[in-house]
């Protein structure tokens, strides 16, 4: 390959090793040279540690700054957004700001808890003609050797010993129930059975679910149950998306120059998925102007620029921050592809998170810097970690952390092709992304995996 001539801003070193990245074959390597992840990087065996980058935060640690930057300096000691009550309708996905705590007791009444007969003292019983069914009053106390019919869920009588189950009972040809269950003696029953008492679950009082929990369907049944009509909850950060750049269509075939714009159609629904409210997304040309007044404009928490976070001449991200007076929390990151991303805050209550230009490149700083900022903006949990052995070798960048798109395939990871920058084939595809160290990967290595937020939920869970 023929490297091209580096455009401002940019280190030509580290270009050609991305294309590279992008266009090798690794079957056409000749006899003698050295596949990836063989344990060399020149003659680095594997394993020693890469030299220092001339560029850019450590990865993991660009990572930890994104991820405390709301509890240092923000206007929010604890990190998280101002809790807010909502109706249980608008609750899913939240994160609870206050304990649940029960109203009542649960049940808050004796309950049966199957179809039968309430019986009183030992059978055979005399069987009332009224039955008890749920939703109703209370009703005139059992005596010995009577039974009424009951519903699933129904007020238990007083005096009830047990709930005889109706598939464990039968009446004679004199309206007498007897019990029939092989595992009892006949004309008895265990007293409490089949009955729900009151508070077995919780007493009004208790704590059910600590500060912190994420609200899924089963919390809005408990919170319903235990007597809520609305939660206190954290609510979603709001994000914006400035899509800048005067080459970008919105339809059609790229033409004249022109391309088609990927990230405004993908950032939106990413950054749903990772628990974000997005307010707003705009295309924003080459002009340093209009994207200062599109930044002082904007009221959502965290802006998302994508391009222009280099040094090239319509790269305007850098000298806007600087005249609004941001300050700069991560301004490059040793990683690829997206080395150029940035993390800054504009005001106490308002971060920018600038994303490279290139498709795959702006994913990456997606997952290094926007998910763990909104999720401490929103008090979610952090996802718990896991490694998976690589299929294959992954050939490794010589000072920086690569990140990967891979497919899971049983109890490995396969890499994908088409993992260069302006990519989107390998992610599209992929279920995770790999952590790759300095140096590469041999196959076997236990990469690091960063889920994609609908590989494991579904689409219809995550992106609402």
């Amino acid at each position: 390959m023929t490297p091209r001539a580096p455009r401002a801003g940019e280190n030509a070193d580290d270009l050609d090793v991305e294309e590279a990245l992008a266009l090798v074959n690794d079957a056409a390597r000749a006899p003698g040279d050295h596949a990836p992840g063989d344990g060399t990087q020149g003659d680095r065996p594997h394993g020693t540690p890469a030299p220092a980058h001339r560029d850019g935060v450590d990865w993991a640690e660009a990572r930890a700054t994104a991820e405390r930057a709301p509890r240092r300096g923000g206007g929010h000691r604890t990190g998280y957004l101002t809790p807010v009550s909502v109706p249980l309708s608008s609750a899913l996905g939240l994160t609870l700001a206050a304990p649940l705590i029960a109203l009542t007791d649960l049940p808050s009444f004796d309950t049966s808890a199957m179809d039968g007969w309430a019986v009183s003292g030992p059978g055979p019983w005399d069987v009332r003609e009224e039955g008890v069914l749920a939703g109703h009053t209370a009703h005139a106390p059992l005596t010995d050797g009577e039974a009424v019919r009951i519903a699933t869920g129904a007020r238990i009588p007083p005096d009830t010993t047990a709930v005889l189950r109706s598939e464990h009972g039968r009446t004679d040809d004199k309206g007498r129930l007897h019990a029939t269950a092989a595992t009892r003696a006949p004309h008895t029953v265990s007293h409490g059975q089949d009955i729900r008492p009151r508070g077995q679950e919780c007493r009004n009082g208790d704590q059910l679910l600590p500060v912190g929990t994420l609200v899924t369907p089963p919390v809005l049944g408990m919170a319903a149950a235990a007597g809520y009509d609305t939660l206190t909850v954290v609510p979603r950060p709001r994000a914006a998306v400035f899509v800048l750049g005067d080459e970008l269509l919105g339809e059609g075939l790229p033409h004249d120059g022109l391309i088609r714009d990927a990230l405004g159609p993908l950032l939106p629904p990413w950054l749903r998925a990772l628990g974000a409210d997005v307010i707003d997304v705009r295309w924003v040309g080459d002009d340093e102007a209009a994207l200062q007044q599109a930044l002082t404009a904007c009221e959502a928490d965290v802006v998302v620029t994508t391009g222009g976070t280099a040094a090239g001449p319509v790269d305007h991200v850098h000298p806007t921050l600087r005249r609004l007076g941001a300050e700069l929390l991560v301004d490059g990151v040793a990683v690829r592809p997206g080395h150029p991303m940035l993390l800054a805050r504009i005001s106490e209550k308002q971060y920018l998170v600038g994303l490279p230009g290139n498709p795959l490149a702006a994913v990456s700083g997606l997952v290094t810097l926007a998910e763990p900022l909104l999720r401490t903006l929103a008090a979610r949990p952090a996802p718990e970690g896991y490694t998976l052995p690589l299929r294959d070798a992954v050939q490794g960048h010589p000072y920086d952390t690569r990140l990967v798109p891979v497919a899971l395939r049983g109890d490995r990871a396969l890499p994908l092709l088409y993992n260069g920058p302006a990519m989107l084939r390998g992610i599209a595809a992929a279920d995770a992304l790999a952590v790759v160290p300095p140096g590469g990967a041999k196959p076997g290595y236990e990469a690091e995996l960063l889920d994609l937020p609908w590989a494991s939920g579904g689409i219809g869970v995550c992106f609402t």
